[in-house]
């Protein structure tokens, strides 16, 4: 802070004073919940090349969007980490691109960035079948148009906010968006609820992608009612439903045995796994 003084002297003692520092402290210094904002900008402006400052600032959730587009090109291993923190890089659209020439990108990360740049405009078609999913959740059709006037004028990267930050009804519509990156901004934001997942859970009208999303959240498998509905979505892989089917309550694993909606194969499956479990407890 003192060395952005406005008096010349002050400012020239504290820069001279840092040089003293050693880099590992201003990289502690840059992981404290606290730090400052004056201490991003000086590390962006003097220090960014220096090992372990770059990866330090991106790593924490504080540190101004501009400061991290500053210090893109010197990013190593936490360069993953910010891309997979889809709020923090579509709220500055400049971070995209900053972060795209990076070679520690990993082919998941690299993918993402290449889906949020694409920004091919909706197909309209496409937006009014999604719009009129939602008439069960939102009967009103004039809600439902205000939200297809919103959506339609937006780009990759807005819609990536509303889905994080905008309410149920955006959530619904933008988890059957065509761009992976906005259903992916769905499943991230911190309003969705567990009533809201069990019902993508469900959903036959979204794609194998989302789903496997779904199946790969931890705090989304905990609720029971998440699995059932996507072990008995038709439209869930095979190799998902498998796995799942072995945690099913026996009623579940009956209905499934008996169900014409799920695959020859997975129907099959919990039929000989039912008369497994009932086998065993007859025997106990």
């Amino acid at each position: 802070m003192l060395s952005s003084d406005a008096d010349e002297m002050i400012a020239q003692r504290a820069a001279e004073a840092m040089l003293g520092c050693a880099v590992e402290d201003f990289v502690a210094a840059l992981q404290r919940e606290d730090a400052p904002e004056e201490l991003f900008k000086y590390c962006a402006e003097h220090l960014a090349q220096k090992p372990g400052i770059a990866d330090a600032m991106a790593e924490n959730i504080n540190c101004p969007a501009e400061e991290l587009i500053a210090v893109a090109p010197y990013l190593k291993e936490a360069v993953n980490l910010l891309v997979d923190d889809l709020d923090r890089i579509s709220s500055t659209p400049g971070l995209v691109t900053a972060l795209v020439p990076s070679s520690y990108l990993g082919p998941r990360q690299r993918a993402a960035l290449e889906e949020i740049q694409k920004d091919a405009p909706l197909d309209e078609m496409e937006l009014v079948r999604n719009v009129e999913a939602l008439a069960g959740d939102v009967p009103d059709k004039k809600e439902r148009m205000s939200l297809y006037q919103q959506v339609s004028k937006m780009k990759v990267i807005e819609r990536m906010q509303l889905a994080i930050k905008g309410g149920r009804d955006a959530r619904g519509l933008l988890i059957r968006d065509p761009n992976k990156m906005v259903q992916r901004a769905v499943l991230q934001s911190p309003k969705l609820t567990d009533q809201e997942v069990e019902q993508f859970a469900g959903a036959t009208s979204l794609n194998e992608e989302v789903l496997r999303i779904i199946a790969g959240k931890k705090q989304f498998m905990k609720n029971y009612t998440v699995m059932r509905n996507l072990t008995f979505n038709p439209k869930a892989p095979l190799d998902l439903t498998l796995g799942l089917m072995n945690h099913l309550l026996l009623p579940d694993l009956k209905g499934l045995a008996k169900s014409k909606n799920v695959p020859e194969t997975l129907r099959n499956t919990a039929a000989k796994l039912l008369r497994q479990r009932t086998t065993k407890k007859t025997e106990d």
